[in-house]
């Protein structure tokens, strides 16, 4: 049985973002790539099974979903909680959580 996901608002906004660039600046086989990567890290992470590379806070984790568009969770005992989208090519002060 896998961890239920849980988007926050800010997961949600980021994520909007990242769809609303491409849809301005690349083409629709690329935006389905994005999500199809996103999708497919998200069940890896509803898992249970890996958890990827710790970021400086605690029990917050980051994965690349893109090489330029990096995904911070929090890993709850039943859940993951999707913090944020961050678009790698942005200063990294930009990360906070």
């Amino acid at each position: 049985m896998g961890k239920e996901i849980i988007w926050s608002a800010r997961a949600i906004e980021s994520f909007n973002r990242v769809i609303e660039y491409l849809e301005t600046n690349w083409t629709e086989k690329q935006i389905n790539s994005f999500v199809e990567k996103t999708e497919h890290t998200l069940r890896i992470i509803g898992s249970g099974k890996v958890k990827f590379k710790s970021s400086k806070k605690k029990n917050i984790f980051e994965v690349l979903v893109t090489k330029h568009n990096l995904l911070l969770y929090r890993d709850k005992k039943n859940k993951v909680e999707l913090i944020l989208f961050y678009d790698t090519r942005q200063h990294p002060k930009k990360k906070i959580v």
